[in-house]
């Protein structure tokens, strides 16, 4: 396994805050993919909210990681 950080995307996957666009690229799997499950996660006691609220305060942008993008 390669040298794998987890990042918000800033491009064309990035839809709020690219949480879950990150999340699907770290993973290799369809961003839509991930935003249905964090949908999902959001009705069950608003568990996704704050999940993503959190995930969008610590986790760093794609640039903050690889300069140039």
């Amino acid at each position: 396994m390669g040298n794998k950080r987890l990042y918000r995307t800033e491009g064309p996957y990035k839809m709020l805050c690219g949480v879950c666009g990150g999340i699907a690229e770290y993973f290799d799997i369809d961003p839509t993919l991930v935003r249905v499950l964090w949908v999902i996660a959001f009705f069950f006691a608003s568990f996704g909210f704050w999940a993503y609220v959190i995930c969008a305060i610590i986790m760093p942008k794609k640039s903050d990681i690889y300069p140039g993008y």
